[in-house]
């Protein structure tokens, strides 16, 4: 049997969401793999290609007050218990931190077996820099990696992406001379009211010439479904209003703009598949890291990153007019997100995962 990889993740999907496409490819090289994550990473656990799954009760200690540190401090403890006879009997040749909660028991408990960890976000997250010391390889989706403190460790390999998203790189950016004008809103794994209420409004502010044209695919609350489908029909706009899409890939393969949050797997996917967006960092994100997210395609003139508190109804009618009436503009901005995509990514850490496990002492095994 091929080694077995050991991967530890949280349970939002831009953690789980690499996690899984780097799984296909240890799969994919005759390995196997057994995965960690928490109780919000089961909904993503459905054709995860893990021989064995294992929910950890770790909670946020950054939300309940006092009693919800407490609560996670025994989280953390049961969590000890459990991970120390999981990583025994699966002996992993390698163990693979993606970051989240119940990434750090994992690494912890990870005694010689070598340690990889991988950082989607253009900032170390708390788990990841606290480990940092402890890994082998500190692999990143962006080549900006706040907080890293071992350079000679650090590996740029990028966000392993869906192969569906890989495949939507082919189909090439939109024809614009004729037909819709295609936008896609997507809200990201934390929310984004505020791209339910500002971006119909905006759209709905347009010209008529443009409205005519457009076709808009939002993902948004579903709180704020009816109003945003209400808006965009009013305004005599085509429009698919839905709290989540299955077929992403396809859509954004679609679309000739992107409007959302600065997410890694958000950002990363852009890239990949090369189309212009208009980015809206989470401005609560830890150590603000979707606007460092967000400079990976701002800095080569692929997208416009809006602060939160300057994305109004009058600012995005006059970004959208600029950009949908200039497509020549928008071709150039595709180049520029295709030229730093990294669509092999997955396959990147796969080899930096075994040659880890090649480089490792036998009795680490």
């Amino acid at each position: 049997m091929g080694p077995l990889v050991l991967i530890a993740a949280g349970g939002t999907g831009g953690h789980m969401f690499p996690a899984r496409a780097f799984a296909d490819a240890i799969v994919a090289r005759g390995g196997r793999v057994a995965l960690v994550t928490d109780p919000r990473g089961k909904r993503y656990t459905e054709g995860f290609p893990a021989e064995e799954v294992l929910i950890l009760p770790v909670t946020n200690a950054d939300e309940g007050g006092l009693k919800g540190k407490i609560d996670a401090g025994f989280a953390v403890m049961k969590s000890l218990n459990l991970v120390g006879p999981f990583i025994k009997s699966h002996a992993p040749s390698a163990i693979v931190g993606f970051g989240g909660y119940p990434t750090f028991p994992v690494l912890f408990s990870s005694g010689k077996t070598p340690v990889i960890v991988h950082e989607q976000n253009a900032v170390l997250g708390r788990v990841n820099r606290l480990f940092q010391g402890k890994a082998i390889s500190i692999a990143s989706g962006f080549a900006q990696l706040d907080g890293l403190e071992h350079p000679d460790k650090h590996a740029v390999v990028g966000n392993p992406v869906r192969q569906a998203i890989v495949d939507a790189r082919l189909e090439g950016y939109p024809d614009l001379s004729s037909g819709n004008l295609r936008l896609l809103i997507t809200g990201g794994s934390q929310g984004a009211r505020v791209l339910g209420t500002i971006v119909p409004q905006a759209i709905a502010a347009l010209p008529e010439h443009l409205r005519a044209r457009l076709f808009v695919s939002h993902q948004v609350r579903e709180e704020q479904c009816d109003f945003a489908r209400d808006t965009y029909r009013e305004a005599g706009v085509q429009c698919e209003v839905w709290p989540f899409f299955k077929d992403m890939a396809d859509r954004l393969a679609k679309c000739h703009l992107v409007i959302g949050r600065a997410g890694a797997s958000t950002v990363s996917e852009t890239a990949v598949v090369g189309r212009p967006a208009i980015l809206v960092p989470l401005p609560g994100a830890t150590n603000d890291h979707q606007t460092f997210n967000a400079k990976a395609l701002a800095s080569v003139g692929a997208a416009d990153v809006l602060a939160e508190s300057d994305f109004t109804v009058d600012a995005l009618v006059h970004l959208l007019e600029n950009r949908l009436t200039a497509p020549d503009e928008l071709q150039k901005r595709a180049r520029a997100a295709r030229s730093v995509g990294k669509p092999d990514a997955a396959d990147a850490l796969a080899d930096l995962v075994f040659a880890a496990m090649q480089q490792a002492p036998q009795d680490a095994l």
